[in-house]
């Protein structure tokens, strides 16, 4: 029947509908965003991935966290590990015995080290050895009864195993296959990979670094970037193939290169050289496109007196930016950099390499009498953009983090109070947040859940493949 124009109903009108809602409209801003992102109320509120099932074959960092998005967002995850051992990143620092393989076989049976940290959340614990064929019926039946796999072993091992997706697609058509790999397909298809080599082989150490002139080499970022970079780029993947099954009714498989992943923050690097034959080089802690915007060092720390050195030697950075003419004006004044603004009123000229040279040398002569934060005041109170390079215990100290739910201690149910980070540093969601319930669990602890609860097999055979260390 069509509508009535002369009938007016409130929902067809502009404006709040109830009172509530208007009572929301009037929040300020701030408040309203602490309402809507609620944080630390996640598990009140549903979760988007909710219902689907996924295998983790992986190790390290790169593809178990290309899963634990997967599993933060909702999904029930199962961790497949080696039995007894589990995955080598549990053995690694800080606080463990190191895999010395292969200088020798001496890998730790127990306990699991920090490095293990975040890359694995909410998901369930199994073991199993896999390529053996005694394996392989419950290898398959969960393949029936899961959506997808992640793994990341050489190219060709799972094939020789009779489990890749050549073989796997024949057992559920829908199934969604992922390999993540060092190299990809291609003349270096077997050459493994770590972080750091993803970041050399891919050209994005050599842009990293102070340049050598200034006393630097070509450096690899100390955190494992481009495995937590990679894992999340995986799972855009894997969202994308979950919405093109639901379109489709198949599964597909996906294909991932760490190294090639690593070039994509090479930025204007390639293309520069494409069309100009110029070889980028490294400009450490200074911007080749803008200036001032970069870090300088201050001649004393926020924390003389402390004993632990990383407190001590690092409070003494700043990040400053003033690359606008009339912020490097405002800069120059400030500093007494006066004839400095004479010589470079213009940023063309300003961000010229041998300007930016002089530049930085002149801020942090000015610095050399002053703390962190008394530059930070000064340059702030002067309506520029500066803020201090911050340690560990001082982002754990943070009340803006902490307002955001950046940082939290999760009561984990086994391990009790872990501070973490992980998903809740990736973004806030307001109507379906990523949370965490576990951070990690113990090699096998959810053995008799999957094998006996999930897949049906008796306790008694549960417990004869534990005996036999087939789990």
């Amino acid at each position: 029947m069509a509508k009535d124009m002369r009938e007016t109903r409130i929902e067809d009108l502009p404006g709040p509908k109830s009172k509530e809602e208007l009572e929301e409209m009037k929040m300020p801003y701030e408040e309203y965003c602490r309402a809507t992102f609620d944080p630390g109320n996640e598990h009140e509120k549903p979760e988007p991935l909710r219902g689907v099932r996924w295998m983790s074959t992986t190790m390290y960092i790169f593809t178990p966290h290309s899963v634990s998005n997967l599993a933060e967002l909702g999904a029930e995850v199962v961790k497949v590990e080696m039995p007894r051992m589990g995955d080598p990143m549990r053995h690694t620092s800080p606080f463990n015995e190191a895999y010395l393989y292969p200088l020798h076989d001496t890998r730790p049976m127990t306990g699991t080290g920090l490095g293990f940290l975040n890359a694995n959340p909410n998901e369930y614990y199994i073991t199993m050895d896999y390529h053996l064929d005694e394996m392989k019926e419950a290898f398959y039946r969960m393949v029936k009864m899961f959506d997808g796999l992640t793994e990341c072993y050489r190219p060709g091992t799972f094939d020789k195993w009779k489990q890749s997706y050549l073989y796997l697609q024949e057992l559920n058509p829908r199934f969604i296959y992922v390999w993540g790999g060092g190299f990809g397909y291609g003349p270096k298809v077997f050459g493994g990979s770590y972080d750091i080599l993803g970041q050399a082989h891919a050209g994005l150490a050599s842009v990293t670094g102070m340049h050598d002139f200034m006393g630097g080499h070509c450096a690899k970022h100390s955190n494992w970037c481009i495995d937590w970079y990679s894992g999340t780029q995986i799972s855009f993947g894997i969202l994308a193939a979950i919405h093109w099954r639901e379109t489709t009714g198949l599964g597909t498989m996906i294909e991932f290169s760490q190294v090639q992943a690593a070039t994509r923050c090479l930025g204007y690097a390639a293309p520069m050289y494409g069309r100009f034959g110029i070889v980028r080089q490294r400009w450490g802690n200074w911007d080749t496109q803008l200036c001032a915007h970069g870090i300088i060092l201050c001649g004393k720390s926020d924390f003389p007196d402390v004993s632990n050195p990383q407190d001590k030697h690092d409070a003494r950075y700043v990040m400053v930016s003033a690359f606008q003419d009339e912020d490097f004006k405002e800069l120059c004044a400030i500093t007494g950099m006066k004839d400095l603004y004479g010589k470079y009123k213009v940023h063309k000229d300003r961000v010229d390499g041998e300007s930016q040279v002089e530049i930085y040398a002149a801020l942090e002569k000015w610095a050399e009498d002053k703390s962190r934060s008394e530059v930070v005041k000064v340059l702030q109170d002067a309506g520029l953009l500066a803020e201090p390079v911050m340690n560990d215990r001082e982002v754990y100290e943070s009340e803006h983090f902490r307002q955001r739910g950046t940082i939290r201690y999760l009561d984990d149910p086994i391990f009790g109070d872990v501070l973490t980070q992980s998903g809740y540093s990736s973004g806030l969601m307001a109507k379906t947040p990523r949370r965490q319930n576990w951070i990690w669990r113990p090699v096998g602890a959810d053995n008799v859940k999957i094998y006996h609860e999930l897949l049906g097999y008796p306790t008694s055979t549960v417990q004869e493949w534990y005996d036999k260390s087939w789990i």
